[in-house]
């Protein structure tokens, strides 16, 4: 069933079991009114239907409502409109309310019974985990830019280093959960909403900082504790240019019989409005994908290979990626890739199968502020917020590198290193890239992976190290899809700091390498086919807003060569924008600072200021903050402060602090 009309609820109320109100905006196929039945797609977001993912959701759910499917966006308890205070992220209750919001889709009039879930980071997150508690009318997904392990590939930690990606997303939390109700919908009650939340919203840095291992916090939501007990079909989505770049592979992986991985060159953003370019037709995907698990219609979505990827052919840093170059594979089936094994010879070049290998050790202890060249973990732009040209960063870090290669060499899959260290220090960080050298020695960036070295025999009963004693240890680097071209060279670089990616260890440790253990596997392409991969008929999928104000977004790295202090600085001014349908203009600013001071890591600090403003026909709020973080060698130091304004009138001010102990890190 096809239909090209539909009509838009701006606000349906659902109301839970406890008598909680959340509120839903839903694109209805017009056949729904009549004698047909519908499938619907949930998407469930703290991000605010309004004016938060307005401009995604009014580029799909039109498209989907006019394909028979109706899209459901619904504002997850405590945020936007909905009634409530949020607590936390995945949290039992927030699930819970997915799978009753489930059972009230599929018991609706107008529903055939079926009902698929998606979303992107957030909500790619909560439909794997919505799923494995088995809705019974849930009966597929979507995920896109989402993990199956909570504390390895998510914005929190990674192989037990804590990544800033946390502090920044606990700024972004705080800024989100801070904007007032809208009283277009919710009328005079708004100001108390608003106050409920400012009130009782959790400090989710406090929280985060408190599970620093992996423990049942983590364990929780992750579906990779059990992937046999998945129950629905899964397309799993993500872009080689963001954090979430190892969950396709690990979700086909893991469960095999149910999940179809597509990963392109994508940045943190939907496939059809996404860069580095080429996108790819989302809607079709999506479209084919629903038609066939909600509809029961043969759409060839079941048929599609186990992987589709984008094999990146030596894209350079540059100051905004628009196209990456590239050509499209698939494989049928996903099988572990056979291994290209690289060690050193005698000359400390890498090799395959050396006549003679390295022999003794190298010292490595990185400058603190090596890893300014590595982006952002969370990208959302092509342009600084990737990985910049590796020879800065290559400077603080011990290199090996291959000749000039003669022939190519493509690889699909994840790294590993294996060497033989010691350190002089019990904690101490370990960082391994994978670096694509052009002719003209410009470095990119093609994998990278870190590891506190009291997790090298896993994440949740870390063990500090004996100082001077050899420890073996594997590094799995994160998952690539990357073609190194004849002419080219192979570098491993590795650093013992990644800053401000991930925070430093308490001691600047020396770590001593042994070159004859050094190992790293590289995971090849192996068979695949060539493929196209459509791209979306419309080329400006997302819709244009008024520009009141124009925004702006700056990132700088000062140095200041007398006190030996590092700053980085990145601040974003989205500008204030108005929707031209509920009026509704809001701006949201934050301004980052980094700091550490050579050879001290208790130097290390961050300082965050957010403000988010709404405003229409004289009705104004805002809300300001400042989240701050440093360190001793035992323990993290965090405080908040809060206001909110309606009008010139401060109606909120907070501030609270916490000392938390420093578990192995």
């Amino acid at each position: 069933m096809s239909d090209t009309s539909f009509h838009v609820i701006d606000n349906e109320w659902i109301v839970l079991k406890d008598g909680t109100r959340l509120a839903a905006r839903i694109w209805m196929p017009d056949a729904a009114e009549g004698q047909s039945r519908v499938p619907a797609v949930l998407e469930f977001l703290p991000y605010r239907k309004r004016n938060g993912t307005a401009p995604r959701d009014e580029s799909t759910y039109p498209v989907f409502a006019a394909a028979g499917i109706a899209g459901v966006r619904v504002d997850i308890r405590g945020s936007g409109e909905s009634d409530g205070v949020i607590d936390g992220e995945y949290t039992p209750r927030e699930l819970s309310d997915a799978v009753e919001i489930i059972e009230w889709i599929s018991s609706q009039p107008w529903s055939n019974g079926s009902v698929g879930m998606m979303g992107i980071s957030w909500g790619g997150f909560n439909c794997l985990q919505v799923a494995a508690l088995k809705p019974q009318a849930l009966k597929a997904v979507i995920s896109i830019a989402s993990t199956v392990d909570r504390y390895n590939d998510d914005i929190h930690y990674k192989n037990g280093t804590q990544l800033s990606a946390q502090f920044s997303w606990a700024t972004t939390m705080s800024a989100y959960q801070s904007r007032s109700p809208d009283p277009e919908l919710v009328g005079e009650r708004w100001e108390d909403m608003w106050l409920e939340r400012l009130e009782h919203e959790p400090f989710f840095m406090e929280e985060w900082l408190s599970h620093q291992a992996r423990d049942d916090f983590w364990r929780h939501g992750s579906i990779c504790e059990d992937f046999d007990a998945f129950p629905v079909p899964a397309l799993v989505i993500a872009g080689w240019a963001d954090g979430y770049r190892n969950t396709p592979l690990k979700a086909v992986e893991g469960m095999p019989e149910k999940a179809k991985a597509l990963i392109g060159p994508w940045v943190h953003k939907y496939p059809h409005f996404a860069y580095p370019k080429p996108r790819a037709d989302f809607h079709g995907e999506a479209i084919a994908w629903w038609r066939h698990w909600l509809c029961n219609e043969k759409t060839g979505a079941v048929d599609l290979p186990q992987v589709r990827a984008f094999i990146l052919d030596g894209p350079k840093p540059a100051r905004w990626r628009e196209n990456d170059p590239g050509y499209w594979i698939a494989k049928e089936t996903w099988q572990k890739p056979d291994m290209l094994t690289l060690s050193l010879d005698a000359h400390r070049r890498l090799q395959e199968n050396p006549a003679s290998s390295a022999t003794g050790h190298a010292p490595l202890q990185s400058p603190l502020d090596t890893g300014t060249a590595a982006g952002e973990w969370f990208t959302l732009k092509p342009d600084a917020e990737l990985a910049g040209d590796q020879r800065s960063d290559d400077a603080g870090s011990l290199v090996f590198e291959s000749d000039v290669l003669s022939a190519e060499q493509v690889l699909l899959g994840q790294p590993s290193l294996n060497l033989i260290l010691t350190s002089d220090a019990p904690l101490a960080n370990l960082v391994a890239r994978l670096v694509d050298v052009h002719p003209d020695g410009t470095a990119t960036r093609v994998s990278y992976g870190v590891l506190n070295l009291a997790h090298r025999d896993g994440n949740a009963d870390p063990q500090a190290l004996t100082p001077g004693e050899p420890v073996e240890i594997t590094l799995v680097l994160d998952a690539c899809g990357y073609r190194f071209a004849p002419g080219h060279r192979m570098r491993l670089s590795l650093s013992s700091a990644y800053w401000p990616t991930i925070l430093p260890s308490p001691f600047d440790a020396t770590l001593m390498i042994d070159l004859a253990s050094l190992r790293i596997d590289l995971p090849l392409l192996g068979d695949h086919q060539r493929i196209e991969v459509p791209e979306p008929a419309n080329k400006d999928p997302l819709p244009y807003y008024e520009t009141v104000e124009e925004g702006a977004s700056s990132r700088l790295i000062e140095r200041d060569l007398r006190e030996g202090v590092t700053r980085y600085k990145v601040s974003e001014d989205t500008g204030l924008n108005r929707h031209p349908g509920n009026g509704l203009a809001t701006r949201d600013t934050v301004d980052q600072v980094w700091s550490i001071k050579s050879g001290d890591p208790l130097s290390m600090t961050a300082e965050a200021h957010y403000t988010c403003e709404a405003q229409r026909d004289g009705w104004q709020t805002k809300s300001a903050g400042t989240l701050r973080m440093s360190c001793t060698q035992t323990e993290w130091i965090i405080s908040e402060s809060r206001q909110a304004y309606h009008g010139d009138r401060c109606v909120f001010s907070r501030e609270r602090s916490a000392r938390i102990p420093r578990d192995h890190m």
